[in-house]
């Protein structure tokens, strides 16, 4: 009776962890291989943007600076245990940020890791300018910097990201391909333009700032689908692999996890992805080890963003 009623309520999306509201077995992703780990550096921000999905801004410190030591704890994990890791990403917020920041990319450099920054390239990160050369000059393209550049123009980036956004982001573009840092850039795609037309756009755009970006791969200007938690959006059975034609070993939560600190909380934890930082259920523990579970789709991001919008945050 009660698989009834769920399946009745036309608000019942994404209630039961294991049913959808039709009553079929929802869809859930076993950890194959922890690919890539994400550090979580915080949620302040310089910027409160439009649409930001975390939001972060200069007062969101829901998930608080992480530090340098918390980080180190989950590298030697990541050794200790032998899981095979190739990148750390860092997100936010804005990393930079962080007063511990630069440490602890400096920790997973010199282990090996390949690191992915993601930032909006702006006066946080120009003021780590030094160290960050540094770095560059020490492991090339083992670090890679993924800027956010919410569109090819000016007015609609700054229609997202605020007024006197656009300069400052395109100054620090600029700084990171004059010193030879691999970027990549972050895009996104609600401006009713496809694909090809979004990447003309910024193929012209990168052309004319003289980065060393390839507009027409994926992992070098990525376009990332839009993330509403009130759109209708089908829910994910184990049925829709086989009728959608996707693997499921390349949705995101197959090959990453996330370190979130919470505000007020005594240590780091570790969720599922980068989109569900706030979601309890998407908590998966305290160690790497106690989040090697199975994820059960049990979001709208998770079948809007991962698995109909063939979204990924990680370069892996």
């Amino acid at each position: 009776m009660q698989m009834q009623t769920l399946a009745t309520k036309p608000d019942a999306k994404f209630v039961d962890p294991d049913v959808t509201a039709k009553g079929e077995a929802r869809a859930s992703i076993p950890l194959l291989k922890l690919e890539t780990l994400w550090i979580n550096t915080g949620t302040l921000c310089n910027l409160t943007c439009a649409a930001c999905y975390i939001e972060s801004s200069p007062k969101n410190d829901r998930l608080v600076y992480i530090s340098a030591a918390d980080v180190a704890a989950y590298l030697d994990e990541i050794e200790r245990d032998g899981l095979g890791t190739q990148e750390i990403g860092f997100t936010g917020g804005e990393p930079f940020m962080n007063p511990d920041f630069m440490a602890m990319v400096e920790d997973a450099l010199t282990r090996g890791f390949r690191v992915m920054i993601l930032t909006n390239a702006m006066r946080p990160m120009i003021k780590c300018s030094g160290p960050l050369l540094a770095l560059q000059q020490r492991f090339g393209e083992q670090l890679t910097l993924r800027v956010s550049v919410d569109h090819y123009t000016k007015l609609r980036h700054q229609m997202e990201r605020g007024a006197q956004s656009w300069d400052p982001m395109v100054k620090g573009l600029r700084w990171l391909g004059e010193n030879g840092f691999s970027i990549h850039l972050a895009g996104r795609t609600y401006w009713n333009e496809d694909e090809a037309s979004l990447r003309e756009g910024y193929r012209a755009m990168i052309a004319d700032l003289e980065l060393a970006v390839d507009a027409d791969d994926p992992m070098q200007l990525v376009l990332f689908p839009e993330m509403d938690e009130k759109a209708e959006v089908p829910e994910i059975t184990t049925a829709c692999w086989g009728i959608l034609g996707v693997d499921p070993t390349g949705i995101m939560c197959a090959g990453s996890r996330m370190v979130v600190k919470r505000k007020g909380a005594d240590k780091p934890a570790v969720v599922a992805c980068t989109l569900l930082p706030y979601d309890e259920q998407f908590e998966m523990g305290a160690t790497l080890k106690e989040a090697s579970g199975i994820v059960k789709l049990n979001h709208p991001h998770c079948a809007k963003f991962c698995v109909l919008g063939g979204g990924s945050c990680s370069k892996a």
